[in-house]
């Protein structure tokens, strides 16, 4: 059985990260539905004049960037560049239903939430520290990338291929979900002071969500110093 794996590296620098999972093994993914753009919006609406750059749950991603080394300025976590984009006037657009229902949890919670399609890797899914042999492409190109030594990767562990740089930054193309996605994996991530109550909190809506809008068949898990890894039974 694959597994989701965080290093005890990761753990040694930051015991305090926590993990709320959905395992998705079928899913109907359409490319509209205003039953999910109507809150979607609303949220959006809601952090247009958010002062997200002091709020605690935003600063302690910059601060877990920094201890890593990477530039939260420069390379924002996923959470920050959608607030950003909001306050600049861009919103975004809606990809397909899973990826609006992400952008909705992770605007309305305040945290970073994404996912994958388990059918594209090959190895388990794994977080850790890159070691320099390791392939990104990002999402929407086709140019490879070594991510940087120390960094913060999730990854295959089987083929190297990395599904996301800098730990929340940016996705990896091979693993985007579709509407043809059929079985995802889904993160959504806490640390330092955000609490473990928020994150079940988060991932239990974002579930009934997929269940209720995509007809979806899951099952929910939770990653922390404790529990490292789990099986995904995929």
């Amino acid at each position: 059985m694959r597994k989701i794996i965080v290093d005890n590296e990761i753990f040694d620098k930051f015991p305090d990260f926590k993990r709320g999972v959905i395992v998705v093994s079928s899913i109907e993914n359409a490319l509209g539905n205003k039953r999910i753009k109507k809150p979607l919006n609303k949220e959006i609406e809601n952090k247009n004049d958010f002062d997200y750059k002091n709020h605690e749950f935003i600063k302690v991603w910059d601060e877990v960037h920094t201890k890593f080394g990477s530039n939260p300025n420069k390379f924002p976590p996923s959470i920050k560049s959608l607030l950003k984009r909001i306050q600049s006037g861009g919103g975004f657009p809606f990809i397909n239903s899973v990826v609006a229902l992400f952008n909705y949890i992770s605007i309305k919670y305040l945290v970073p939430c994404g996912g994958d399609d388990i059918e594209k890797i090959k190895g388990n899914l794994r977080l850790g520290f890159a070691k320099g042999k390791e392939i990104f492409i990002p999402l929407g190109t086709e140019k490879e990338e070594i991510p940087e030594v120390g960094e913060v990767i999730y990854f295959d562990d089987k083929t190297l291929n990395v599904m996301c740089r800098r730990w929340n930054w940016r996705n990896g193309d091979f693993t985007k979900i579709t509407e043809h996605t059929k079985k995802i994996i889904i993160n959504i991530d806490g640390i330092q002071s955000v609490p473990k109550s928020l994150i079940e909190e988060a991932r239990d809506e974002l579930a009934k969500l997929l269940v209720e809008q995509c007809n979806a068949q899951i099952t929910t898990d939770y990653i922390d110093k404790d529990n490292r890894e789990i099986g995904i039974g995929l």
